[in-house]
């Protein structure tokens, strides 16, 4: 049956970490992880998120509804929106559970691909976050089921059929590698050229992968020009709290689209900025809507797509999540460690330049400092990154990306002079 079966390509991520374990370099790093480990490299568990299992034991395991966990999807909207949003008071807001960033993306690009009929194009950041391609452009099975209720019979209106999720990927420049900064100039005159009535993806903070975010400045720049040409933004917020230790900070731009008059799509993810890594997965999708009338029809046809996708998604870490967001001394104690965990990324950036200029290096390395978040895009060309590789035991992927995360007190001398050599 299955002759015809390709050998498909490695996960560029996990084949990363595939090739460190087999290396027997005792001061060997992995630095292609997406996740948090602390300065003894070990993954960390929240303290709030153990005293939220401990509060939610001995519960049900009955299926959620279609939408989630009600206390969690409230939740997960007031954090991103801040608690006095008119969006909120006025019920606009779609928001349902998805199975953490990565299938509330997909909930969007199936919802996309059904009613958003202007344009089928959606517009990336040059680079992004390798899965929004597969995510927004992929080959997938669509099977429209409907009920037949005297009879309690699912059946197939149509047979399964292949097709494209709908949406042509293309890409408006962002990074620039010559300063390893945001290119504002190369963004605004593309996002000016945008077809009008396509969507735009933006990433809320911490851009994946190159840890560059626009300034305020450029915000308001592209909010106009989104405005001008009738642009639909859609954001990835996957670090809120995580990349600078502010909630509120790190949801600003999104917040000031809003502000502005833009009804946005929004993906959202607990995976960095709680832990929730595993077996938790949990994520929101949200889309703003005119009024409350328009945001039910939103939520009927939101809950058919989701319907033969997953059914229902799962309650441990929505329950998780929505206890150390609704209790107030575990939310309290939730920003103090989400703002601990920033804190140490960001002084492990200042760390790795201190110690580059310390072992010799006359490079400038001021954008490790600049970027922000989990990930920094170094700088490194393909051939320094397999010479780091190589003679280093410093596994990372070829665009020079590293994971922040991945470097502590004890091993970040090792790596500043790893980089020195390779770059003399």
């Amino acid at each position: 049956w299955w002759t015809n079966v390709e050998m498909g390509p490695p996960d560029p991520i996990l084949g990363v970490s595939e090739a460190f374990k087999r290396d027997t370099n005792p001061k060997k790093m992995n630095l292609g992880v997406g996740a948090y480990r602390d300065d003894q490299g070990k993954p960390y568990i929240l303290p709030t998120v153990k005293k939220a299992e401990l509060a939610i034991q001995g519960l049900d395991k009955e299926y959620l509804g279609i939408t989630g966990l009600p206390a969690f999807t409230n939740a997960a909207a007031e954090l991103a929106f801040g608690s006095g949003s008119s969006v909120l008071s006025a019920k606009r807001n779609v928001t349902v559970q998805g199975i953490s960033g990565t299938g509330s993306l997909r909930i969007g690009a199936n919802f996309l691909d059904k009613f958003f009929t202007s344009n089928k194009s959606i517009w990336l950041p040059t680079p992004s976050w390798g899965n929004h391609v597969p995510i927004f452009n992929y080959l997938h099975i669509c099977c429209w089921l409907i009920m037949c209720f005297e009879s309690c019979l699912l059946y197939n209106n149509s047979a399964c059929f292949f097709r494209h999720a709908g949406l042509d990927v293309q890409w408006y420049r962002y990074y620039k590698p010559s300063t390893c900064g945001f290119d504002a100039e190369g963004a605004m005159e593309d996002l000016n050229k945008i077809p009008e009535n396509s969507i735009v993806l933006f990433h809320a903070c911490a851009h994946n992968p190159t840890g560059v975010d626009p300034k305020l400045e450029n915000w308001k720049e592209m909010s106009q020009i989104c405005k001008n040409r009738n642009l639909l933004p859609y954001f990835d917020m996957a670090y809120q709290g995580f990349a600078s230790g502010d909630i509120n900070k790190d949801a600003a731009a999104m917040r000031f689209f809003v502000e502005e008059g833009h009804n946005i799509l929004l993906a959202q993810s607990f995976a960095k900025n709680m832990g929730l890594y595993g077996s938790e997965r949990a994520g929101a999708f949200t889309v703003v809507c005119a009024d409350q009338e328009e945001a039910a029809r939103v939520e009927s046809q939101i809950k058919i797509l989701i319907r033969p996708m997953y059914s229902n998604p799962p309650c441990n870490g929505a329950r998780i999540a929505s206890t150390v967001l609704t209790t107030p001394e575990l939310r309290e104690q939730w920003l103090v460690e989400v703002k601990g965990m920033a804190d140490r990324i960001i002084s492990m950036r200042q760390q790795l330049v201190d110690n580059l200029k310390k072992d010799g290096s006359s490079k400038d390395w001021g954008h490790i400092v600049d970027q922000i978040g989990m990930f920094c895009y170094t700088g490194l060309t393909p051939d320094q990154v397999s010479n780091l590789t190589n003679n280093f035991s410093v596994y990372l992927t070829k665009d020079g990306r590293i994971s922040v995360a991945g470097v502590s007190s004890g091993n970040v001398q090792y790596l500043a002079h790893a980089m020195h050599q390779v770059t003399k």
